[in-house]
């Protein structure tokens, strides 16, 4: 490209901010001009207000660069939102009615009828929703989603399962990494030597009141599944029919979440069909060899102990998703594990690719 598109991110300081920020070092197609985060952080350098976190050092241009608040019309018109759900909702919602093209890791609105919740690799037609949530909330831009850091896995792992052989049925037992819950996220005395069997707070029911026998993670794996392989029809996703069962641990691994799951399938394929489906799954961020898409997405490694977070998680630079142990389950047809790294394809890394996907298709100047 002649000319790089200008971007700026939205609750920079923090660990997902902080992998933006590290991921758009000497992208091909994004230039970082603009941060911003919460009162506390603003009117200092980034290299000041940021505890970085990452292994990388801070890029040094992103060092210098002060921290603004997060109002709207002071960035560029792309942003990328790392802010907590708390907050997200609220300013989010300003940038895209001022103009903005806010892609969000944020929660608030992605089970919105209007809203992408995006997988460039699965429902890329359904960036087109957005076209819809401009003329609806008469905003002047708009908000894109990418799923859940647990969801993105789990969809990259079944996609093509369905896509070959139908879904009927789907349990899906999750261990989530640390990294999940931010920095500094749980107190060490919760984590180590230890797994929690609860992630987030109560689900809500349709009439808003909390559900305790849910958790909302568990809610958001399950609602978004269905929603992100769902079909687009009349400007509405319909979403999938197959059943979806979920439960989420946290457990004291740094990143990468691990997910064991089980399915049933419409049709009655073999288990090499199953590895041939999996690693022979591309979609149009490899056609299009979008620069922060791994050539093969997802890839099935064959020792009967992998996937592992420590020696998996960042190969393909933390944006492929790996499944192994496939084998038949008695209760459903067959079962596996899958991982993905969930602060990089669960987070940042999902969100730049969907950017990227945008501007391969022309929606980005």
């Amino acid at each position: 490209m002649k000319r790089k598109i200008e971007v700026g991110i939205l609750g920079a300081t923090g660990l997902v901010g902080q992998h933006f920020v590290n991921l758009l070092r000497d992208h091909p197609w994004f230039e970082l001009k603009w941060l911003a985060a919460s009162e506390r952080s603003a009117q200092r350098k980034y290299g000041e207000a940021a505890s970085w976190r990452l292994a990388d050092p801070m890029p040094d241009n992103a060092a210098k660069m002060m921290v603004e608040e997060c109002a709207p019309s002071h960035g560029p018109q792309i942003v990328f939102s790392a802010l907590d759900s708390k907050v997200a909702g609220e300013i989010e919602a300003q940038f895209a009615a001022a103009g903005h093209l806010v892609v969000s890791n944020a929660g608030n609105y992605r089970m919105e009828p209007d809203v992408p919740l995006l997988v460039p690799e699965i429902n890329p037609d359904h960036l087109n929703l957005a076209k819809q949530q401009k003329t609806n909330r008469r905003w002047k831009g708009s908000i894109v989603t990418n799923p859940n850091c647990s969801t993105v896995v789990l969809t990259m792992a079944l996609a093509p399962l369905d896509s070959d052989f139908g879904l009927r049925k789907v349990l899906v037992t999750t261990m989530q990494a640390i990294s999940g819950a931010g920095y500094p996220g749980l107190p060490s005395m919760d984590a180590l030597g230890n797994i929690i069997p609860f992630i987030g707070g109560p689900a809500k029911d349709a009439q808003g009141n909390p559900n305790p026998l849910i958790s909302s993670e568990e809610d958001k794996i399950e609602q978004e599944t269905r929603k992100i392989l769902g079909q687009l029809k009349n400007k509405a996703v319909v979403p999938a029919k197959f059943l979806i069962s979920a439960q989420a641990n946290r457990v004291p691994v740094l990143d990468g979440h691990t997910e064991s799951i089980s399915v049933e399938l419409e049709a009655k394929p073999s288990l090499k069909d199953l590895v041939r489906c999996w690693n022979g799954f591309r979609g149009i961020p490899q056609k299009r060899k979008l620069p922060s898409a791994p050539p093969q997405p997802v890839i099935f490694l064959v020792g009967q102990d992998r996937p592992q977070p420590r020696l998996d998680v960042m190969k393909e630079g933390g944006m492929a998703v790996f499944v192994g142990r496939a084998r038949p389950c008695a209760v459903l047809q067959f079962r596996f594990i899958a991982m993905g790294h969930n602060v990089i394809r669960g987070a940042a890394g999902a969100a730049l690719l969907n950017a990227e996907l945008m501007k391969s298709e022309g929606w980005l100047p």
